[in-house]
């Protein structure tokens, strides 16, 4: 198969492999690091877990992704990525190490969230650094291939850590210090494999001009501007994100209740409801995968619209009737099912943006969609920790999910009778 083939021309590409092991690394640390932090604020023997005190954890997670994104390139196209691969990954290591002594430490809350939002601000500069390096170290020819072979790669290796975070809180060492130490090691791993690549092979060149920073801060809110006008004029487009929102909400919402629950109504220790999560994470990432093997086939016979239809309608008609019981089982089932219709809309919008966008605004628009889906996931969490009692158990949001599922559908269902969907 062709792509086989060209995989394996890839790997025997050295500077690819090197630049994909830094990849590797970062992400398996983010994973680790992540779960760490999730634990240490639902799990914590010492700490009573609250839904407001998970809504702030998914807010330093991932609201840096939003916040930063957009604008990270400016500052990448002044600095050698080399070098931001070194330097971030050293950095983070060594914030990683001060959550760790400030978990043990036990100090404000505040303070370790200030931590913790340091370490994942800087990460969406090694993220897109990684992504702006890939042409350097492949021909054009292979480059398709590479993007999607390279943060497919980055995206195991983040679950694999996360994996290994689980692990090791519950086999070797019962102490969220422990877990994130283990992130800051492979931050530092991920550092020293930067040192593999010669300081200028990944760019840019230095004598390309770049405009002055503060202009191409300005250009750069100027053009997401641009990009949100010619979003509206792109009708398909802006429904499609517009039910990708509010499907990512929803999602969001429920993870929120499936950690209290897991927490205080299905265990009587923090091991046993870590173990809980781990598995629903693991069952909802299932669902994830199922998607990706079933959406080409199901929009090649439903179409985008249709497919996106047939996913907020399924979870409308099972999340009620699998979450309402609030026991382990049925919600283990609903794990897979909402992964999968979430992630299957997830393609579908995706292909509908790309599609239907002008390529010199794709850039803009995405960077938009990338706001919209981990701001949704936070505005779910705050709206979970408004309505959630203590164990998790809360028919209001079970009910009031359902009805926004449901609308969904019946807005995606208009859209795509009179065409405004593909």
């Amino acid at each position: 198969m062709p792509v086989v083939r060209d995989l394996r021309v890839l790997l025997r590409l050295t500077n690819f492999r090197r630049l994909l092991a830094v990849r590797l690394l970062s992400q398996c640390a983010d994973g680790v690091y992540q779960v760490a932090l999730a634990t240490y604020v639902v799990f914590s023997p010492e700490k009573q877990a609250s839904p407001a005190a998970i809504a702030s954890a998914m807010a330093v997670l991932l609201l840096p992704y939003s916040a930063v994104g957009p604008f990270a390139g400016v500052l990448l196209d002044r600095w050698q990525r080399r070098q931001v691969f070194l330097y971030g990954n050293l950095l983070r290591a060594l914030l990683a190490a001060g959550t760790a002594i400030l978990i043990l430490a036990s100090v404000p809350d505040w303070l370790f969230y200030a931590s913790a939002l340091s370490v994942t601000a800087v990460n969406r500069f090694v993220l897109a650094g990684l992504s702006a390096a890939l042409p350097r170290v492949v021909d054009a020819d292979r480059l398709v291939v590479a993007n999607s072979l390279s943060p497919t790669a980055g995206t195991l290796a983040a679950t694999a850590g996360g994996g290994l975070a689980f692990a090791v809180r519950l086999v070797v060492a019962d102490s969220d210090a422990a877990v994130v130490l283990l992130g800051a090691a492979l931050y530092l791993c991920s550092a020293l494999a930067s040192l593999r690549m010669a300081r200028g092979l990944l760019g840019p060149d230095p004598e390309v001009v770049q405009p002055r920073l503060g202009a191409a801060l300005v250009s750069t809110a100027r053009g997401l501007l641009s990009g949100l006008r010619h979003l509206a004029e792109r009708r398909a487009a802006a429904r499609a994100l517009t039910a990708m929102t509010a499907m990512r909400f929803c999602y969001g919402a429920l993870t929120v209740m499936v950690l209290m629950l897991s927490r205080y109504a299905w265990s009587s220790t923090e091991k046993e409801g870590l173990a809980f999560l781990g598995l629903a994470v693991g069952i909802s990432g299932a669902g994830f995968f199922a998607a990706a093997v079933l959406s080409p086939w199901a929009v090649q016979r439903l179409g985008q619209g249709g497919w996106m239809v047939a996913c907020a309608a399924s979870a409308a008609v099972l999340e009620p009737s699998l979450g309402l019981p609030f026991a382990p089982v049925p919600i283990l089932v609903a794990a897979f099912v909402l992964g999968l219709t979430t992630q299957g809309t997830k393609i579908a919008t995706d292909t509908v943006v790309q599609t239907s966008v002008d390529d010199s605004y794709r850039g803009r628009v995405f960077s938009l969609y990338d706001v919209l889906y981990n701001a949704a996931f936070v505005a779910a969490a705050g709206v979970a920790a408004l309505m959630l009692p203590p164990d998790g158990r809360s028919v209001p949001l079970v009910g009031m999910v359902a009805v926004l599922y449901a609308g969904v559908a019946v807005l995606l269902l208009r859209w795509t009778r009179t065409k405004a969907l593909p």
